[in-house]
């Protein structure tokens, strides 16, 4: 058993050099160890590299950083409106996704609040909650801009202007713009949906501004139905503060917004689909803020109350005839 062990490690220091390939991912363990090699596949348990004469395999617990040039190669990226899809993102644990995805998660701060965000481009335009900026037109987002050694500075920045606002999703587009006029770190949206029960998901926010709070868990339903709407289900914890901040897929795509949990209940969280968010911001105009008019862009009006066939006129706004309401089904 202890040949077995060592033997893939004599191999890799014994191997000629142009097995390796010249774009090499590089993967460094724990233990101080560094391997240079292709990543074939990883998850979030466990990654594969094949380093020419073999494939060596490696619990992610073991796992430091994960540099791979091979994976950013085979990404394509596509422009749509305001914000971008990835197709060819690998799958990787949250606390690999989060140092990559860390600084397009924003802090929107107001006089009546907080919530949180996400940088969709690196023009500086993100999204958020439309209740979080709801009546607000003094705006503040914090933004965390990575360094080069790795570490994250902290700014807060003023100058945040109110692109456009649907209420009736609950969403909220917005501007910030850089205090350098440099471009901004931002979050791919996911393309075709691809949501299943049971996946796995994180969410990174600012609950009970506690910043960069990071929570994860799993996909409880795809289609959970409120007022119309459809949401994501999931038992990430989402708190006060994580609204409008994003809800990640293992690729680090934005596949919701998060926005409401049920007050009383445990592991139930909700998050506005992805299609909602590319909806809004490809019809943004419809829906642009004017400050000198808070009403403009489109309202939806409840309907009128669906009646049956030969009810009294008395009996049309719901009312059960005796002073109670009737109850909708």
């Amino acid at each position: 058993m202890r040949m077995n062990r060592i033997l893939p490690i004599v191999l890799l220091a014994t191997m000629s050099v142009a097995a390796i390939p010249a774009e090499a991912d590089v993967v460094k363990l724990k233990s101080g160890a560094s391997i240079d090699g292709a990543v074939l596949k990883r998850s979030d348990r466990r990654i594969w590299i094949d380093v020419g004469a073999d494939v060596l395999s490696f619990s992610m617990d073991d796992v430091a950083t994960v540099e791979s040039t091979t994976a950013s190669a085979n990404v394509e990226t596509k422009q749509d409106s305001l914000f971008t899809t990835a197709i060819g993102l690998a799958d990787l644990p949250p606390r690999e996704q989060a140092k990559l995805l860390g600084p397009a998660v924003i802090k929107v701060s107001t006089p009546g609040g907080l919530g949180s965000g996400v940088i969709i481009s690196r023009e500086g335009y993100a999204i958020t909650n439309a209740h979080v900026v709801q009546g607000e037109t003094n705006l503040r987002a914090t933004v965390w801009f990575a360094q080069t050694d790795g570490t994250l500075k902290r700014t807060d920045i003023d100058d945040v202007e109110l692109i456009a606002v649907n209420n009736h999703i609950d969403l909220a587009l917005i501007k910030i713009k850089h205090p350098e006029g440099e471009e901004f770190s931002f979050a791919p949206v996911q393309d075709m949906e691809k949501l299943e029960i049971g996946q796995n998901v994180f969410a990174i926010g600012n609950p009970l501004g506690l910043e960069r709070t990071l929570t994860q868990g799993v996909i409880s339903t795809t289609q959970r139905s409120f007022d119309g709407l459809t949401y994501i289900q999931t038992d990430t914890p989402i708190n006060p503060g994580n609204s409008g901040g994003p809800l990640f897929n293992t690729k680090g795509e934005v596949i919701g917004i998060t926005n409401m949990g049920i007050r009383g209940g445990e592991a139930l969280g909700f998050a506005i689909p992805a299609r909602y968010v590319k909806d809004f911001v490809r019809n943004r105009e419809s829906f642009a803020y004017d400050r000198n008019n808070p009403n403009s862009g489109n309202n939806y009006q409840k309907p009128p109350t669906r009646q049956k066939d030969g009810a009294p006129p008395s009996l049309k706004d719901g009312s059960s005839g005796d002073g109670t309401s009737a109850a909708k089904k």
